[in-house]
């Protein structure tokens, strides 16, 4: 039996490859019970935010990658005992096989590693936007929004860079030097993405709107739904989905309903010219009690605004709280059938309503 384990395969004893799959099987047993364990720890860590923090739902966030790092780091560092076989002691493109195995299983560990600090991190920013969603300021909601996502960025950055250095050897002070070098090059090509970013940080420090504003910017009108680092998407009053990146949204004129004090409406009336005077006095009285009636209008002014050879222009503006859309067209739709009411009345028409094309038949 003593013979039996010590046979070698591939230059290592039977014994080595029992004890490394021993450890793997063991570890794939008390995978779920060691996650647990290391996700208790850290949500020790994680309550110094809160009191009401949800402890199942971050040991939930973190079970997947602790287990799958768990069972990868135990594979990794029991293959890592055996002897590499001096048959697969070759090298492709002039780098050794070995070198390019220890560099992937390396970057296997740095990945699982990066994939676990943004579970992290996305478990904090849920834990932080709740209690901004407590205070009830949208504008904490966006700035939790736009750091999680600016740390998940900076914390992929530093995981190439420790895939580089510490999986493949290379000096990431030779990459720097390399991108100081062609800095002119890499800046002219993501000069777009660079002005955006930019951009994005201006618009959380400026806040020249936030997200769930109603907003028009380059003839575009919609709810802001989401700011990135690149873009920031708006839902249109037709219900699409447009995405106009952060530069614009700085360098244009953005016109920000939501903060609007008033709804204005506008109407204007070409009424006949041979409207007698004491009538169109009496039409437009009639019309600013109609506006000074109605509850929900705040200010309004009817006057006589141009006369004309061929029509009077009576100028009709009325203001109302910022209600919503749909709710300002229905008041605007009542207004106006109201004042046509009116007109009908006092059996006044609109300029050109009475026109009548006379065709004369000239006999030769």
């Amino acid at each position: 039996m003593h013979g039996f384990w010590n046979q070698l395969v591939f230059d290592n004893p039977l014994r080595k490859y029992f004890f490394v799959f021993l450890a793997i099987l063991i570890g794939l047993l008390f995978k779920r019970l060691f996650s647990k364990y290391v996700a208790g720890l850290l949500f020790r860590a994680a309550s110094t935010l809160g009191k009401d923090i949800d402890k199942n739902a971050f040991v939930k966030l973190l079970l997947d990658p602790l287990e799958i790092f768990l069972i990868a780091f135990i594979s990794i560092v029991g293959l890592d005992k055996l002897r590499f076989p001096p048959i697969w002691d070759f090298d492709i493109m002039e780098v050794p096989f070995k070198s390019i195995v220890h560099g992937i299983a390396k970057t296997i560990l740095i990945v699982l590693f990066i994939w676990l600090l943004l579970r992290i991190i996305d478990f904090i920013s849920m834990v932080v936007k709740e209690k901004a969603r407590l205070t009830g300021q949208i504008k904490d909601n966006q700035m939790v929004v736009f750091f999680r996502d600016f740390l998940k960025v900076i914390i992929g950055i530093i995981g190439v860079l420790m895939v580089l250095g510490m999986g493949f050897g290379v000096e990431v002070s030779k990459v720097w030097t390399g991108l100081g070098l062609a800095g002119a090059a890499l800046a002219l090509s993501l000069r777009e993405s660079i002005e955006n970013l930019i951009a994005s940080f201006i618009i959380f420090f400026d806040k020249p709107f936030m997200v769930r504003d109603i907003v028009k910017v380059n003839n575009i009108t919609g709810t802001v739904e989401g700011i990135g680092l690149r873009s920031t998407r708006i839902r249109t009053d037709q219900k699409t989905y447009v995405t106009v990146p952060n530069k614009q949204m700085v360098d244009s004129i953005v016109d920000n309903q939501t903060l609007r004090t008033y709804r204005k409406a506008e109407l204007r009336l070409q009424l006949e010219s041979s409207t007698a005077a004491t009538t169109l006095d009496a039409f437009i009285a009639d019309i600013r009690k109609l506006l000074t009636e109605k509850p929900f209008i705040l200010d309004a002014t009817v006057f006589l605004m141009d006369i004309s050879g061929t029509s009077f222009q009576v100028n009709i503006d009325y203001f109302t709280t910022p209600i919503p859309l749909v709710e300002f067209n229905e008041i605007k739709q009542k207004i106006n059938l109201e004042i046509l009411h009116l007109m009908e009345h006092r059996k006044m028409q609109v300029a050109g309503s009475a026109m009548r094309v006379k065709i004369d038949h000239v006999q030769d």
